[in-house]
């Protein structure tokens, strides 16, 4: 049986924040949930004792320092690395000295966030190795870089294997060709949204030309993979 991995906990207000950290943590082979605010994330502390928190410092009612007060005045120590848009050096080193462990900027490049809360872990001893994703008979050994559907090879290019990979860490929801064209190609795009279109058109060819079928469009929306009770 592989190893549980790390559970980490997100906290932010804003919607397109989470998924995207929650999506390239997914991706690093960690585990996760969220929070939309101070109260409900001190709340999940409390229930799923998460091993490291990505916690935002600008948040209505109790703030991220309001939170890492409380929890470290209960005795909780679990890592804390504050997210947030202020960059002035007093914000830094009271983040810092208030019991945080690490601090990033927003905007921000997801490979780094990702690459400080492995860091973290590994630090902790919390770090695990990724997971195997599977969704049916669609399975992606991430440690392998290999992709098998009913048990053959299924070759994919590197964009190819960067989208499957995001839908397989987020199978049943929904996600929009905004949130995939930020994850996938790293960049906001303004423009034609149809290479989204093109790459799924891709991957629905070479790994979904049998049955069950697993990539759905959800009309107006966007794509979903799953399969279909």
């Amino acid at each position: 049986m592989p190893d549980t991995p790390p559970l980490i906990l997100v906290v932010d207000d804003e919607e397109n924040i989470r998924f995207l950290v929650e999506s390239g943590l997914a991706l690093a082979g960690l585990e996760t949930v969220s929070a939309t605010n101070g109260r409900e994330a001190l709340a999940v502390v409390a229930e799923k004792r998460p091993q490291l928190i990505v916690l935002d410092v600008m948040m209505p009612e109790l703030d991220g320092f309001e939170v890492l007060r409380r929890l470290r005045e209960s005795g909780d120590r679990t890592p804390v690395i504050f997210l947030t848009a202020k960059d002035a050096t007093e914000d830094r080193v009271k983040g810092l000295t208030s019991g945080g462990d690490d601090y990033v900027v927003k905007p921000f490049a997801i490979a780094e966030l990702v690459a400080r809360v492995q860091l973290r872990l590994t630090q902790t001893g919390a770090a695990t190795k990724e997971s195997i994703l599977r969704c049916a008979d669609l399975e992606m050994d991430v440690d392998a870089h290999r992709v098998t559907r009913g048990g053959s090879a299924v070759d994919l290019s590197p964009t190819e294997y960067k989208l499957l990979h995001l839908l397989m860490s987020n199978v049943g929801r929904v996600l929009s060709r905004a949130q995939i064209l930020e994850h996938v190609w790293e960049y906001d795009f303004d423009g034609d949204s149809s290479v989204v279109d093109t790459y799924i058109s891709y991957l629905r060819r070479k790994t979904d030309s049998g049955e069950p079928k697993l990539i759905h469009t959800i009309r107006g929306v966007g794509f979903c993979l799953r399969a279909e009770q």
